[in-house]
């Protein structure tokens, strides 16, 4: 039996029994577990073993993560555009084995340059490229259930949140954290190219079934509606649209401002009086309380007005930066782990729904790089203003009211979103 129709035989005996996309849909799950390796949170765990090893400051390995983080982000529309050309599967299955050798040569590294590539590559493959696709393949076969089906599927997320930095800290203690950077890249394999050689396919369409698994009603005249494939603006139209800047500006914001929270809480609980391992266990709190809540922020974004909940993640943003600033004893840290942990939620859950909700799946690869890119971007700067609050006034507490007042003002922008005038395309035969 070749792999082609083992894998048929498998959506087969799968489709007896429920739709096939809540398979699709555990296999982007465990593809955003897996970008776990380029995420902040890991990264965290290993910033002092490296410091030591290579006797380089803290301040300059995090100006190598900021900006190789930042020229990663400028290859996203190319993965786009492949994963347009290609399908996610296959672009999947590379970006993997391509992660996992990034792993086990970043375990390898001798001094700064090296550390500053290895941060690129994986902020590239992990972060960026491994979480785009798992959000394309997931936006192609879930339309209107499509806000829930990214709740779930981004749960993936929280648990790496949640396992990937005591998981690394433990293996850091018993192997030393080059060989810990072995068994990540192994450890990724093992997951994720099983899961994508025999469970994972690019679209419902080719297998016969449809989006959400339910039937499809198409317009006279063989146009299809905004659910179907073969409708979606290109990227050209997409930028040329209002729509596009408004969400862009978003969760342009959004990223920022989170990576700005992520990237100082210890030294911000540290500042405001309380011990570090307070401040690090926010961290698996924020995580679990994002496991709770995103299949609820699925759920909102099916059945209320798209802006309203845009704007809701927005002002919880404005929460939490507000909410960080009177933290000064356990009960005020945990309430702020709480509001953090379900803007957290919102956070992740908008990036993977409003592209493909606004501008459609037929080039959808292509659009998500644009705003992956500008996603990226803006999490490579949001440290900056804090960083550079603390060093002038020594303070952080009047930087965070002012940058509080920023996801407020574009709450309100968000309230001129509007569906794209574009009219729908013939069906192609």
């Amino acid at each position: 039996m070749t792999l082609v129709s083992l894998r048929q035989r498998i959506v087969e005996r799968t489709g007896a029994h429920f739709f096939y996309g809540w398979v699709v849909l555990v296999v982007a799950g465990a593809g955003i577990f897996a970008s776990g390796a380029g995420q902040s949170h890991i990264f965290s765990v290993f910033i002092g073993p490296i410091s030591r090893d290579l006797n380089i400051g803290a301040a300059a390995i995090a100006s190598a993560y900021g900006l190789a983080t930042l020229i990663a982000a400028f290859g996203l529309p190319l993965m786009g555009r492949i994963i347009d050309r290609q399908g996610a599967r296959k672009t999947m299955t590379i970006v993997v084995i391509l992660l996992g050798f990034a792993c086990i040569a970043f375990g390898f590294a001798p001094g700064l340059i090296w550390l500053g590539l290895g941060f690129g590559a994986l902020r590239f493959l992990a972060q960026g490229s491994l979480m785009l696709n798992s959000t394309n393949v997931l936006s192609h076969w879930f339309s209107r259930k499509r806000g829930f089906a990214m709740g779930l599927m981004l749960l993936g997320f929280a648990i790496s949140m949640a396992i990937h930095p005591p998981a690394s800290q433990w293996l850091i203690d018993h192997v030393g954290w080059r060989q810990a950077w072995i068994w990540i890249g192994v450890s990724t394999w093992v997951l994720m190219l099983p899961l994508l050689a025999f469970l994972l396919h690019n679209a419902p369409e080719p297998l016969g079934l449809v989006p959400d698994g339910i039937a499809e009603v198409a317009s006279m005249g063989g146009v299809q509606d905004r659910h179907s494939a073969a409708y979606g603006l290109t990227l050209a139209e997409a930028l040329r649209t209002p729509t596009f800047y408004i969400v862009a500006t978003g969760l342009f914001t959004m990223s920022m401002l989170v990576t700005a929270l992520h990237f100082f809480q210890v030294s911000i609980f540290e500042h405001q009086g309380l011990s570090p391992t307070i401040a690090a266990w926010m961290f698996p709190l924020s995580a679990v309380v994002a496991v709770f809540t995103q299949p609820f922020v699925g759920r909102s974004l099916d059945r209320l007005a798209t802006p309203r909940v845009f704007a809701t993640a927005l002002l919880m943003l404005s929460a939490s930066l507000i909410t960080i600033t009177f933290v000064k004893n356990l009960p005020t840290a945990l309430l702020y782990g709480v509001v953090f942990g379900v803007n957290n939620a919102f956070n992740i859950t908008m990036f993977g729904y409003l592209y493909p909700r606004y501008f459609g799946r037929r080039h959808l690869g292509s659009i998500q790089g644009v705003g992956q890119m500008i996603g990226v971007v803006g999490a490579s700067i949001g440290p900056i203003p804090l960083g550079i609050a603390f060093d002038i006034f020594g303070d952080y507490g009047t930087m965070l009211l002012i940058l509080a007042v920023v996801p407020v003002f574009v709450a309100v922008i968000t309230q001129f979103l509007k569906e794209p005038d574009m009219p729908l395309r013939a069906a192609e035969t």
